[in-house]
């Protein structure tokens, strides 16, 4: 990362002089059709980015974790694409008139560097998507995708790597352009494999280097 803890401290510092809002997991935080009037910065938990299909299906874009920003692209451009945030864990976010965000920037160069980090990471995670979307099976793009997940939401474990987040398989479906029916078939066939655990706090990774094997 090219931010030291003090600049993204101080990054927060800025949106603690706006409003301090807790969600529920499964409530909105911006709604579908509502054009952002603020930027928000997580304090904890995460929150889940998508889009609605003209088949009238969730198209998960991206996750949102502690100290991370959104909407970002908007938050700089001004350019609103219609993108729906939910909270998909209990959330606690500051929100910020995005004038006073713009205010800040432009008078300290230095809360510059978190964004570019923010932007760097959004930038890898999209990229990364893309390619896992170039694997033939379902199989290769569900592994591909865990394993990109374990990058960002995961803890060690006696028994492997935990992927924390609580996505439902339709999200992952959705993330590798599968059906839910496909996604679910592929996730069952990984644990009686051996290779995860589907368990209720998430996803265990038991087999990292085997896993990898297939992508090879």
């Amino acid at each position: 990362m090219l931010a030291s803890e003090i600049q993204r401290d101080n990054l927060k510092k800025v949106f603690e002089k706006g409003s301090r809002l807790t969600y529920k997991k499964g409530e909105y935080i911006i709604r579908p059709g509502e054009t952002p009037s603020s930027v928000y910065f997580i304090e904890s938990g995460v929150a889940k980015a998508y889009a609605i299909t003209k088949y009238a299906e969730e198209n998960v874009l991206i996750l949102r974790k502690n100290n991370e920003i959104f909407p970002l692209i908007w938050s700089h451009t001004g350019q609103e694409r219609g993108v729906i945030y939910e909270a998909i864990t209990p959330l606690v976010a500051w929100k910020l008139q995005r004038s006073i965000y713009e205010e800040h920037l432009l008078s300290d160069s230095d809360l510059l560097l978190p964004i570019l980090d923010m932007t760097t990471e959004m930038y890898r995670i999209h990229s990364e998507r893309i390619m896992t979307l170039e694997y033939r099976t379902v199989r290769e793009r569900l592994i591909s995708f865990l394993l990109q997940l374990a990058k960002r939401f995961s803890e060690k474990t006696e028994d492997g790597v935990l992927i924390t987040v609580p996505l439902r398989q339709a999200d992952i479906a959705s993330s590798v352009n599968a059906s839910r029916e496909s996604a679910t078939r592929e996730l069952n066939g990984l644990d009686q494999k051996g290779l995860i655990k589907l368990q209720k706090t998430g996803i265990l990774l038991c087999d990292i280097p085997k896993l990898k094997s297939f992508l090879e």
